[in-house]
C-alpha cells in the first residue's frame, strides 16, 4: 500500500513516516512548495491519505483559510473528480469547537471531508487532537511542552503566566499508533470500530515545569523520576529528545579507597538504587547485616566468595560465583554478609538495593561473618 502524507516536514508527519517505514509501507509526500499538479498525480497513485498539512501560526488570518480549508477542499475535489475512494485520515484540532479563526478553518476542513464521505463514499477519519507532544516538536513555536523541554534542558528561561492553567495532551506515539492501526485495518479489509487517541493527559503548567526540572536535576542527584509508565514516561522521553549530543553523558561521583571503588549509578523514588563496586584481589567488602534493607549482587568480572551468618542462630553459609556465569546473590534481613575477591584479577560487581541509602538511617549494622 502506498500512503500519501501531506505536511510531511511537520512534527506529527516525521514520527508517522518513521513508523510507516518500519511497517514496510510505501510513502509519498506532499509539502509546502509542491504544486497542485503534483498533488493531483500523487493522489491518483496513493491508496491511503494522511492529511497533516495545515497552518497554525500564520502571518495573517487569511492563511488559515488557504492552508487549512482551501488545500483540504482541493484534495476533496480531486478525489471526487477522479472517482477515487481513497481513505483519508485528517489531523484536526479540538480548536474546531471554538469560534476563533484557526478553529473555524479546521472545522470547515472537517466539513469538506465529511461531504466527500457522503457524496463519494471515501472513508474519512477526522481526529480532533488536543496538544500533541513528543520528539521532534519545534520549540518556541506552538507547543508549551516542546518549549519548556528545550529551554529547561538548555538552561534557558521559561515564561509562566498562570501556573494553575491546565494543558490537555496526547503523546505522539499514541497518535501515530492510532493512525497506523486504522491504515492496517483497512489494508486487511477490517472494520474500524473506534477512532480515538488514548490516553489523554492533563497537567498544569506549574506541574509541567516542576516535572521537567526534576528530570534535569536527576543528573546531579542520580534520583530518577518514575519514568516507566504513563505521562511521566512520555514526558521524560520528550525531555531528553531535546538534548544536544554534548548532553548525552554525565559524570558520576566515584568513592575510592584501598579496597577499590564504589559508584552509585541510579536512584529511584520507589524501587531502590543501582550501584557498582570493585574489589582488589583478596579484599573483603561488607561484614554487616540489615533489618529491612535487601540487596541483589551480580558479579560481572572476577570470582567472588559470599559469606552469610545468621545473627541469632550463628548458622553459616557460603557460596562462590564468577563473571562467566551470571548468578544473582541476595542478602536477607537478619543475616550478616560479606563478599571476598578470591580470583586473580580485580572483581567488578553490580549491586541493586531496594531503597536509597539514607546516612541518617542506614539500616546497616556491622557484624563479622
Amino acid at each position: 500500500m502506498k500512503i500519501l502524507v501531506t505536511g510531511a516536514n511537520g512534527f506529527v508527519a516525521k514520527n508517522l513516516i518513521v513508523k510507516l517505514k518500519e511497517k514496510k509501507f510505501l510513502i509519498d509526500t506532499f509539502v509546502r512548495g509542491d504544486t497542485i499538479d503534483s498533488l493531483h498525480k500523487k493522489l491518483k497513485e496513493s491508496e491511503f491519505i494522511v492529511h497533516l498539512a495545515g497552518v497554525n501560526r500564520p502571518k495573517n488570518t487569511e492563511e488559515f483559510t488557504q492552508g487549512n480549508v482551501d488545500l483540504t477542499q482541493t484534495i476533496c475535489n480531486i478525489l471526487a473528480k477522479e472517482g477515487l475512494k481513497t481513505p483519508v485520515i485528517y489531523s484536526s484540532s479540538i480548536q474546531a469547537e471554538q469560534a476563533n479563526p484557526y478553529g473555524v478553518s479546521k472545522k470547515l476542513a472537517e466539513q469538506a471531508l465529511n461531504t466527500l464521505n457522503k457524496t463519494n463514499a471515501n472513508p474519512v477519519f477526522n481526529f480532533r487532537l488536543p496538544n500533541v507532544f513528543g520528539k521532534w516538536c519545534k520549540p518556541n513555536y506552538n507547543s508549551a511542552v516542546a518549549t519548556f523541554c528545550y529551554n529547561i534542558a538548555n538552561d534557558l528561561p521559561v515564561q509562566i503566566n498562570d501556573p494553575s492553567s491546565v494543558i490537555t495532551l496526547v503523546y505522539i506515539d499514541d497518535v501515530v499508533n492510532e493512525f497506523v492501526r486504522i491504515i492496517e485495518c483497512l489494508a486487511l479489509n477490517k472494520n474500524v470500530e473506534t477512532v480515538e487517541v488514548r490516553p489523554i493527559y492533563q497537567i498544569t503548567v506549574g506541574e509541567l515545569d516542576a516535572q521537567l526540572r526534576a528530570f534535569k536535576d536527576s543528573k546531579q542527584t542520580s534520583i530518577i523520576e518514575p519514568v516507566g509508565n504513563d505521562l511521566t514516561r512520555a514526558l521524560y522521553a520528550t525531555f531528553i529528545s531535546y538534548y544536544s549530543p554534548s548532553q548525552f553523558s554525565y559524570e558520576l561521583k566515584k568513592h575510592e579507597d584501598p579496597r577499590g571503588v564504589f559508584v552509585e549509578m541510579l536512584k529511584t523514588k520507589d524501587s531502590g538504587q543501582f550501584s557498582f563496586f570493585t574489589a582488589h584481589v583478596g579484599i573483603t567488602r561488607g561484614g554487616h547485616y540489615h533489618h529491612t534493607k535487601n540487596e541483589k549482587f551480580l558479579v560481572i568480572k572476577g570470582t567472588a566468595r559470599f559469606g552469610f551468618r545468621n545473627i541469632i542462630t550463628d548458622e553459616f553459609f557460603q557460596l562462590e560465583t564468577c563473571g562467566d556465569t551470571p548468578v544473582v546473590v541476595e542478602t536477607v534481613p537478619g543475616w550478616s554478609h560479606d563478599i571476598t575477591n578470591i580470583g586473580e584479577d580485580e572483581m567488578l560487581v553490580m549491586l541493586w538495593a531496594n531503597e536509597i541509602f539514607d546516612p541518617e538511617n542506614p539500616d546497616t549494622i556491622n557484624h563479622k561473618v
